[in-house]
């Protein structure tokens, strides 16, 4: 084989490595529900039986995988099933979790003051993470949590 056909096979090679990366799957990221009532599938199709049924506007799961328009998600208990992506938004969202209350602080330190208590179910809007700790707005309290309180955001996480 020649140099020139070597070159051209390379050539080749890259663009079908470079193609395979564009068409796969985007990273897992979180993503929230659109609307108060969505429907988890068990397969990419509305002919697939309807596992469960969210009734919470925002609250949030984690796309893992796509196929054509649906998405298949999994939410804070680990259930896992598809849901066509007009039942979700790229709203960033957190839920609350744990046994008991956590504090809503003023800024990003934990010794500030404490301004609100959520209890473990309520979901708040995820403004900004850094390393440690996310600032959430709920029921018109904006504040900072302890990171580990919520779920909706991966470990290491940092946006603003």
């Amino acid at each position: 084989m020649g140099t020139k056909s070597l070159c051209r096979v390379l050539a080749l090679s890259v663009l079908t490595v470079f193609a395979s990366a564009l068409a796969a799957d985007p990273p897992p990221h979180y993503a929230s529900l659109r609307k108060d009532q969505a429907f988890l599938r068990e397969g990419p199709s509305y002919a697939h039986r309807i596992l469960w049924i969210y009734q919470r506007k925002d609250y949030p799961l984690r796309i893992i995988e796509s196929y054509d328009a649906w998405r298949r998600v999994k939410d804070v208990d680990g259930t896992v099933g598809w849901m066509h992506h007009t039942q979700l938004s790229d709203t960033r969202t957190a839920l609350f979790v744990g046994f008991s209350q956590s504090a809503i602080h003023a800024d990003s330190s934990p010794a500030s003051k404490i301004v609100a208590y959520a209890a473990p179910g309520v979901v708040a809007k995820l403004k900004a993470c850094k390393p440690e700790v996310c600032e959430v707005e709920t029921s018109g309290v904006d504040g900072w949590v302890d990171r580990r309180v919520i779920w909706g955001v991966d470990a290491g996480e940092v946006f603003q």
